[in-house]
């Protein structure tokens, strides 16, 4: 993935207490205005705000709709649960989706949600899907990234026999569009989480708050880099930042404190319900100053 000193802007609507109508109309209005480069969605089956009981769309269907129906935004999910899809069908499903959005998907993957959140736990039970203890997370994630970059580059079936992960005459085809494959995006702040992103990532992204912790967080995913041999220049650092309408002060703060900190790939994730016109208004509030 091309890197730039200039800060990539983007917005996320996690799809809960929502339709699918009302996400639609925020990424065509964003599609529309240049300012706002990427769009994203979360990964959870069930709702972990608001009404435990309310609407959930799982993500990675919603992205094949939303990536059908917008011509320019980069797309993913920030970021993809690891722990609800086997990844050979992950891999092919985001295969599918880079195609029909003809080459614009950024691949977002995480170990999963913590196992201390009980919202997002219930989720697991509720789908009669496994939980594991964070050490087995990480590790299949890491295997997951493995098997997932080969399933979209190599030519032939091959097989695989991990700790977690084993596949028999393993092959992808359609290939996605992008050549070699999609960028790959590593979301979680955990140390072992920062080692596979220090094997695997193009970008990786980090939940705001502690501009201090994340800063932190940066520099530990450096000298990751730097015991396997890689340059850490080579890995965008990217940050999801909460937005208030009434309060865009806070906001237009913390983007400034995550620049000036090296972060150049800015996702603004937008509360819902969505105002009218909270694309552009978000570009014009947010993002106009930092793009001149």
């Amino acid at each position: 993935m091309p890197h730039s000193l200039h800060p990539s802007f983007g917005i996320m609507t996690a799809p809960q207490q929502v339709t699918y109508h009302d996400v639609l109309r925020v990424w065509r209005e964003a599609d529309a205005i240049p300012q706002i480069e990427h769009a994203w969605l979360f990964d959870h089956l069930m709702p972990i705000g608001g009404d435990p009981d309310g609407p959930a769309y799982e993500g990675w269907t919603l992205l094949a709709a939303l990536a059908a129906q917008t011509r320019r935004l980069r797309l993913g999910v920030l970021v993809t649960s690891n722990r609800f899809r086997p990844p050979a069908m992950l891999a092919k499903i985001a295969a599918t989706v880079d195609d029909v959005c003809g080459g614009r998907l950024d691949f977002g993957i995480g170990a999963g949600s913590r196992p201390g959140h009980p919202l997002a736990r219930r989720e697991y039970d509720a789908h009669g899907l496994p939980f594991h203890d964070a050490a087995h997370a990480v590790e299949s994630l890491a295997e997951a990234c493995t098997v997932i970059r080969r399933l979209w580059t190599e030519t032939e079936p091959f097989d695989f026999d991990g700790a977690h992960v084993r596949l028999t005459g393993a092959f992808c085809n359609p290939k996605p569009v992008q050549r070699p494959h999609p960028p790959i995006l590593i979301g979680g702040r955990s140390s072992p989480t920062l080692r596979v992103a220090a094997e695997h990532a193009d970008l990786w992204n980090i939940p705001g708050g502690d501009i201090d912790d994340v800063v932190g967080r940066s520099a530990l995913l450096d000298r990751y880099c730097a015991e396997i041999g890689r340059d850490p220049a080579s890995i965008t650092r990217s940050i999801h930042l909460p937005v208030s309408y009434d309060r865009p002060g806070p906001t237009r703060d913390a983007i400034g404190e995550a620049i000036d900190a090296g972060f150049r790939h800015i996702v603004l994730g937008l509360p819902s319900p969505y105002p009218a016109g909270v694309a552009r208004w978000v570009a014009d509030e947010l993002m106009t100053s930092r793009n001149n």
